[in-house]
């Protein structure tokens, strides 16, 4: 969802669930927030005032299975792409989240849970553009078979993901993604998943801690071991665009260009952001709304937008 102003919850949202990794327990808090803020994760269970992470690609401190975002005082929090691929397809620029452990809940492994309840507290439209972060000139990433790029586009964000797998079961899938006209439902109801193989090799490198089949799809050889089976015969490679759309949360923006990318993750999304924002000739800022907002009372047209800094 784009749109033309800035917008945040307009209520308070309350979750409570297990963390896929730490298994543990974490009661989570969504609050509305000012326009320019950003995403902003505060840490309850810490005290003083080093409790705050703001959702920025350059506080990426792991994406190894999930993306770590770390504050310069070493307070972090954990599985973030999920809620902020909520976020992001519901179009919330702004929010505060309150969390009081070191993960994000995980809920059953998809945005459906974080998507229900943002739908059910309402959105409210800020007296503020957005900001948009155009593509000026392609940007690429090769890593062996893996590939990533950003190349410009017009007025949308697209996803175009190749999922490749040896197992057959997944196999190789791809899917497009519109941000402003694809069917998000299907991208928020696909759930994490893994091999059965690699269930112990996560559990010994000290993840999965919460994980089960009520948390994720477990492929075993040509089964699925979950009850119900998959929502969608393409939930791998959807699952793999919720990821991304929430990695690229963390640019500060949203975002008019095309991502292609290949067997890709999260540290190769975190990548290009590195890659592609830290040249400033790759990209310019460009806002909408604006002549909108010229009839609107203390409307600042000098308002200056936080990249969740």
């Amino acid at each position: 969802m784009l749109g033309n102003f800035q917008k945040t919850l307009s209520k308070p949202i309350k979750i409570k669930g297990i963390g896929l990794h730490s298994g543990l327990i974490s009661n989570v808090v969504l609050k509305p927030s000012l326009p320019n803020t950003g995403i902003t994760f505060v840490r309850t269970d810490k005290n003083g005032d080093r409790n705050v992470i703001k959702a920025d690609y350059k506080n990426v401190a792991s994406a190894k299975l999930c993306t770590v975002l770390k504050n310069s005082y070493g307070i972090s929090v954990s599985t973030t792409e999920h809620l902020l691929g909520a976020l992001c397809g519901e179009g919330i620029d702004n929010v505060i989240v309150e969390v009081d452990n070191l993960e994000i809940p995980i809920m059953d492994g998809s945005a459906l849970a974080f998507t229900k309840l943002i739908k059910a507290s309402g959105v409210k439209e800020q007296n503020v553009p957005k900001k948009f972060i155009e593509v000026l000139k392609k940007v690429e990433i090769k890593e062996g078979l893996k590939f990533i790029s950003i190349e410009p586009l017009k007025n949308d964000f697209k996803i175009d993901f190749t999922l490749v797998y040896k197992n057959e079961l997944i196999g190789s899938q791809r899917e497009i993604l519109s941000l402003s006209k694809g069917d998000l439902n299907t991208i928020y109801k696909a759930r994490t998943f893994c091999l059965y193989e690699d269930i112990e090799k996560i559990k010994a490198n000290g993840f999965g801690k919460g994980g089960s089949l009520d948390n994720a799809i477990v492929v075993k050889g040509d089964e699925i071991l979950n009850e119900n089976g998959l929502r969608d015969k393409n939930e791998f490679v959807k699952h793999k665009i919720l990821d991304c759309l929430g990695d690229f949360m963390l640019s500060g923006y949203r975002v008019f260009g095309l991502v292609k990318c290949i067997r890709g993750g999260h540290q190769l999304t975190n990548d290009l952001l590195q890659k592609f924002l830290s040249n400033k000739s790759n990209w310019q800022l460009a806002s909408r709304g604006v002549e909108d907002l010229k009839n609107i009372k203390n409307y600042n047209d000098n308002a200056r937008m936080a990249v969740n800094a």
